[in-house]
């Protein structure tokens, strides 16, 4: 039996999108990784133990200077990472609408794949394959060519590449990315054991990435080895017979098309940050929801998995109101409860604590990468939500902090810290008001005297050195109206349960 010339439908199809997403989801990946260029196997991220730094910033636990990890961040060219220069926000926003359709167009080939008997060409089905992909890949390096497998369009080698790549190395990325989402790891706190941890997780992705680009290096290499006109025929056309003219031109306007939307992407994304927001937004925002209303957090570490050092993001306020309180030990702080509510209250941090204390200890996964286990004291928000009874038409509860991002923060954003949290996500289990923290007083750099805790979110949206809290109905008129501070200046999602 000769070898096999003709390619289905649904591979060239799925060929030349696959092509698209994955190298959106490699740029926006880049992105992502530039918020936090560091790599550890460990959880709680401990300053000097990476096992790779993509940085020359290099902060330890003894620093003399204060230091939060928004200090880590990088600026990578666009070129490079998409949308570039430190948009952490619009990066995940492309990357989590790309891994949608990636995740989609996989499905739809693997499908095909087996209702059509293409597998045969794609799972390997004996043993002797394995020597016979050694002998051919002798061959390549021999600067030869080896035989197709009689009846099917690759050699050995090359099959096995394929099963590995599609089989293997997609499904070990898409279950990677899972461990990395504070949404599944709340609900399912095993599961991020598989990968030793949440930051296991984030390396072995990370290292999937690698695979994809050196395979991405490798396949266009093969092209060109075996031959363009002949190979684009297979890849755009689905035939190694089709005229090389038509051949080249189809590939090359395919391949074009794929850099045109690339530059598209990067350019828009660069100057209309806003508009990107919310063009995305409208699946991603849905998407991040849903998967923060996965199920019910329960997570509980034991003691001994509580971290070492506990990484921080964000300066504590520097006015002299909050410098007083913090000087008494805060027994003058109230904390006002009002909008759209039955009873509003104004509550010491006492009074706070006879609404019912409890204890957990869970893992705190900020934006950037890091993550940290620790025990923090509290009261549960759903005691408060009952003591002030909200309205029937409140969506949302709006948490405003006392520190001046201005003044914090600097880089030319400005205003008043606040985040807005849907009531669903405020009613689920875990969700805590912090007093303390590993057994003592709330430190004021974890947010002192009292901060946000919702263990199916990323950490910007657990609002610490909380002013007040009001019920509203919607989000629209507060702040820019995008539902928080970060995804006010920085484009960030507003319920991300990943």
């Amino acid at each position: 039996m000769g070898p096999v010339t003709e390619f289905p439908l649904f591979v060239v199809v799925t060929h030349a999108l696959n092509i698209l997403f994955l190298t959106l989801l490699i740029r926006s990946g880049v992105e992502v990784l530039s918020s936090m260029p560091k790599l550890y196997w460990s959880d709680g991220c401990p300053p000097g133990r990476e096992w790779l730094r993509l940085s020359r910033n290099n902060y330890g636990a003894t620093d003399r200077r204060a230091w939060v990890s928004l200090d880590e961040e990088q600026q990578w060219h666009p070129v490079l990472a998409l949308p570039g220069r430190g948009n952490l926000g619009l990066g995940r926003h492309w990357h989590f609408l790309t891994v949608q359709f990636w995740v989609l167009t996989g499905a739809v080939y693997v499908v095909m794949v087996f209702a059509t008997g293409y597998w045969h060409n794609m799972v390997p089905t004996q043993w002797g394959i394995f020597p016979h992909a050694v002998r051919d890949i002798g061959t390549y390096l021999h600067f030869q060519l080896p035989a197709q497998l009689p009846g099917q369009p690759f050699d050995a080698a090359q099959k096995l590449t394929y099963f590995a790549v599609i089989f293997l190395l997609a499904p070990l990325q898409i279950a990677s990315g899972a461990g990395m989402s504070p949404a599944v790891l709340a609900r399912f706190p095993r599961y991020g054991r598989l990968f030793g941890g949440k930051q296991g997780a984030r390396s072995v992705h990370f290292l999937g990435m690698c695979a994809f680009c050196a395979f991405i290096v490798v396949h266009v290499f093969m092209v060109v080895v075996h031959g363009v006109p002949s190979e684009f025929g297979k890849i755009f056309l689905g035939s190694a017979d089709a005229n090389p003219v038509a051949a080249t031109v189809v590939g090359s306007l395919v391949l074009v098309a794929v850099v045109l939307v690339h530059i598209g992407a990067t350019v828009f994304s660069r100057a209309r940050p806003r508009q990107t927001q919310r063009l995305l937004g409208v699946v991603v925002h849905r998407f991040e929801y849903l998967l923060s209303l996965l199920g019910r957090p329960r997570q509980h570490y034991r003691r001994s998995d509580i971290s070492e050092y506990h990484r921080v993001n964000g300066y504590p306020p520097t006015d002299d109101n909050y410098r007083a309180l913090a000087a008494d030990g805060f027994r003058d702080y109230r904390l006002p409860v009002g909008g759209l509510v039955t009873d509003p209250a104004t509550l010491s941090l006492p009074e706070l604590a006879e609404l019912g204390f409890t204890h957990q200890i869970t893992n705190h996964n900020c934006i950037q990468g890091w993550n940290g286990i620790a025990e923090w004291g509290g009261v549960p928000l759903t005691a408060l939500i009952d003591r002030v009874r909200p309205a029937a038409s409140a969506t949302h509860m709006v948490f405003y902090a006392m520190d001046d991002k201005a003044l914090t923060e600097g880089r030319g954003r400005y205003g008043y810290f606040y985040e807005a949290v849907p009531l669903t996500i405020a009613r689920a289990p875990q969700a805590l008001l912090a007093m303390e923290m590993n057994g003592a007083p709330l430190p004021i750099e974890h947010g002192a005297p009292l901060r946000l805790r919702l263990e199916n979110q990323l950490g910007y949206k657990m609002v610490k050195w909380i002013e007040a809290i009001e019920f509203v109905d919607d989000i629209a008129d507060i702040g820019m109206g995008q539902g928080g501070y970060r995804e006010d200046q920085l484009y960030y999602g507003n319920t991300p349960g990943i």
